[in-house]
């Protein structure tokens, strides 16, 4: 019998982590340790994730959706991706710079990786007052001066930089580079079930007395030079309650504010719910579930829930 799921955070430890996941998003981290990472809804084998709530509890997501299939995710859905889990949501704490980095596309990272390719979307729930991210390629970047600069190490003059606050969702489809350059962001990610980056740059850090791996040639097969940042406004007005964010092949994001009782299904496929502030709860036929600001649930398809409280989501569907 399905119902909406929590499951267990599985912390991802970054060079460019921090612990603000504990002072901001309310999560008990493991000690002395930099958490760049939290994977909330994942098959992915990189961070298996487990339902922490209900009759399922302990059973793998991989186990869950091998045994109901369609039921979990949507019949047409599961008729497209099959045994693979479609999407992967997480929370990142960028507290020091992200290295420079490209996903490949559907085709290259199955083709090489046997993976999905990896298109992406990160919420900014909050951004330090310096936060600059890097987004895609300058103006006249070839891949030939791309390669030529990369073979000597120098990455100057290369990249686009934006800056971003809370509330900016910034979408990053496969060939887009992207980091972090200053200050600090935390933010939910929706993305695709890979985890397929190549690296460009990692400004020289030292990570267990070496440098980190860079994928110069594989990104520079990827890297659309033309692409420029897509970043999409979510603030709510006119007393607006629920605003559609994007609409892609992978996923549809809306942005939802809940206050008192907001009802809600989905005949087509599930719904995740990444919770961006407050607090309520979850109510179906056969379970109340209590959630709060850094959470994520998984709704399956054609369950009736009625969410109460006051808080505010990402709302995903496929």
């Amino acid at each position: 019998m399905l119902y909406p799921m929590k499951f267990k955070k599985v912390f991802i430890e970054k060079v460019w982590g921090g612990r603000e996941f504990e002072t901001k998003l309310n999560m008990t981290l493991p000690e002395n340790k930099n958490i760049g990472e939290s994977w909330e809804i994942s098959a992915h084998p990189n961070g298996m994730s487990i339902v922490e709530n209900g009759p399922l509890a302990e059973k793998t997501l991989q186990e869950v959706y091998d045994e109901y299939k369609g039921k979990l995710v949507g019949e047409k859905v599961y008729n497209e991706y099959g045994k693979r889990f479609p999407l992967l949501i997480k929370y990142l704490d960028v507290n020091d710079r992200l290295s420079i980095q490209v996903h490949p596309d559907d085709e290259v990272a199955n083709k090489k990786h046997n993976e999905l390719g990896k298109s992406e979307s990160w919420y900014i729930m909050e951004a330090s007052d310096d936060a600059v991210l890097i987004m895609g390629m300058k103006p006249g970047i070839s891949k030939e001066v791309f390669l030529e600069k990369a073979k000597n190490n120098d990455f100057s003059g290369m990249f686009e930089e934006i800056s971003v606050k809370k509330g900016d969702l910034v979408d990053i489809t496969p060939g887009m580079v992207h980091a972090s350059l200053t200050g600090s962001v935390l933010f939910a990610e929706i993305q695709e079930n890979s985890d397929v980056t190549y690296r460009i740059y990692d400004f020289d850090r030292i990570e267990n007395g070496k440098k980190r791996e860079l994928h110069i040639d594989d990104a520079a097969e990827v890297i659309d030079f033309g692409k420029k940042a897509d970043i999409r406004k979510t603030e709510f007005e006119n007393g607006e309650t629920r605003k559609n964010i994007i609409k892609k092949k992978y996923y549809s994001i809306n942005k939802v504010k809940v206050e008192g009782n907001f009802e809600d299904i989905n005949e087509e496929s599930m719904i995740i719910y990444s919770i961006l502030e407050g607090k309520g709860s979850i109510e179906s036929s056969n379970s109340t579930l209590d959630i709060q600001k850094g959470e994520s649930v998984l709704v399956p398809p054609h369950m009736k829930v009625t969410l109460k409280g006051d808080f505010e989501i990402l709302r995903t569907t496929i």
